[in-house]
């Protein structure tokens, strides 16, 4: 089934006008009349799509985890077995996500419009790394896999804060080119 042009256009200003709001007023003190002025459509509009602006901001909460899934689990597709020398910065697609959805980022980085939603984020990749190791079985024995999940996924969201706190001074593939470095560099000190 495919949307309709007008619909996705109509969302995407929502959500849109939506980010621009947070990155200036309270989440709380934000309301529908903001949403639609700011992106110049009716509240008729806004009602045809979503309820509340919960609804709208949970509905730009899926799509921008759904997209990190996506680009996280960009450089496993066609491989069996993922060996650091097979990382290129061209496969490693998260700082891409990160740069697409770069105004989302700074504003639950930066603000508390979203508690709970870094750790939320750290969960996602936790549970990614855990999902991986399951199925490829190549931890050492004596290294707890929740601890090292948690490991990986709070350093690479510590290399994501980092990124945005420097307002993404570096192109997404020198910060992947950087990405396969640590992780080379760990691997040998390890």
């Amino acid at each position: 089934m495919t949307v309709d042009r007008r619909i996705n256009k109509s969302k995407t200003a929502l959500k849109e006008a939506l980010l621009i709001l947070m990155e200036n007023k309270d989440y709380n003190k934000i309301t529908i009349t903001d949403i639609v002025n700011i992106s110049n459509l009716n509240r008729g509009t806004f009602y045809k799509h979503y309820q509340t602006k919960e609804e709208l901001l949970e509905e730009l909460i899926g799509e921008v985890i759904a997209d990190l899934i996506r680009s996280y689990r960009e450089p496993y597709l066609q491989k069996s077995k993922l060996e650091i020398s097979d990382l290129s910065s061209s496969s490693i697609k998260i700082f891409e996500h990160v740069y697409l959805y770069g105004k989302f980022y700074k504003i639950i980085i930066h603000s508390n419009a979203l508690p709970g939603f870094q750790s939320k984020i750290c969960q996602v990749l936790k549970n990614l790394v855990l999902q991986d190791l399951s199925t490829k079985n190549d931890l050492n024995k004596n290294i707890n896999p929740e601890i090292f999940s948690s490991y990986f996924a709070y350093a690479i969201f510590g290399i994501i804060v980092e990124w945005v706190d420097q307002n993404f001074s570096y192109t997404p593939t020198y910060m992947s080119e950087q990405l396969i470095r640590i992780l080379s560099y760990t691997t040998i000190i390890t």
